[in-house]
Order: C-alpha cells, then sequence, then structure tokens
C-alpha cells in the first residue's frame, strides 16, 4: 500500500504565537494575516480574487499527536470526549481546517481575515469555497 505524503506548499504569517492567543475557531475570528505560498505552487492561485471565500488545510506542527481525548472547548464541565468529535488541534494528524476571506491577492501572497492558526503554521493546502 503506497504511503501517504503530504506536500507543504507555504506558511501563515499573522499575528497568533500562542495557542492561549489564538481565537477557538475560524468562525469567531477577525484576525488577519498573510498566507505565503511557495513560488513553485504560484500558478495554482490563478482564479483566486479579493472577496471570495477559501478553505485553507494547516499542518500544526506544534500540536501533540498523542492524546485522543479532551474536553471540548478546554471546558472541563462538559466532560472528556474522543478528539474526532471536537476541532481539537491535538490529534494523531494534526491537520486543521479553516474558511478564510480573501482580502487582497498579491503575486504569491493572499491576505486574509479570519485567522485561528499560529504564526508560520505550514500550508497543506487551500481550495475555493463552495456555498451552498
Amino acid at each position: 500500500m503506497e504511503q501517504p505524503q503530504l506536500q507543504i506548499i507555504g506558511r501563515l504569517h499573522g499575528d497568533i504565537l500562542s495557542r492561549e492567543e489564538a481565537p477557538k475557531n475560524y468562525s469567531e475570528s477577525e484576525r488577519v494575516g498573510t498566507l505565503e505560498i511557495y513560488p513553485e505552487f504560484a500558478a495554482g492561485l490563478e482564479g483566486i480574487v479579493a472577496g471570495q471565500t477559501i478553505v485553507v488545510l494547516f499542518w500544526l506542527d506544534r500540536a501533540q499527536r498523542d492524546i485522543l481525548r479532551v474536553y471540548p472547548r478546554g471546558d472541563r464541565s462538559r466532560g472528556l470526549c474522543g478528539v474526532f468529535a471536537t476541532r481539537s488541534p491535538v490529534r494523531p494528524n494534526p491537520i486543521a481546517i479553516s474558511e478564510l476571506k480573501v482580502l487582497a491577492v498579491r503575486g504569491n501572497e493572499l491576505e486574509v481575515a479570519g485567522l485561528d492558526i499560529l504564526d508560520g503554521t505550514p500550508i497543506v493546502d487551500l481550495k475555493k469555497k463552495i456555498s451552498p
């Protein structure tokens, strides 16, 4: 069986430096930052325009990978539950998903709003959001 391989396509640049500073979810954030897409992948940005929403997959390189039960949103009154039933960043494959509004496109950089991810986090992929 072929082993999956991830290729990092860029990095996030923003002002969130610690998990404590990060909003709990992109839907609760107005934080602004820049998605730097590496030059070899820049052609893949063609068609992305300011005003649209994109779905971005991040590799949470600083997240723990050995925890399978968490308190949802850190709220101990809710009891422990399986990590796959939450949006917790700690998980065996620490992939995060965010829906971000594109504010500007400048070459291989996208200025975006709605960040809940730490500065320097690797970008795995991005896609156009499909409207319902």
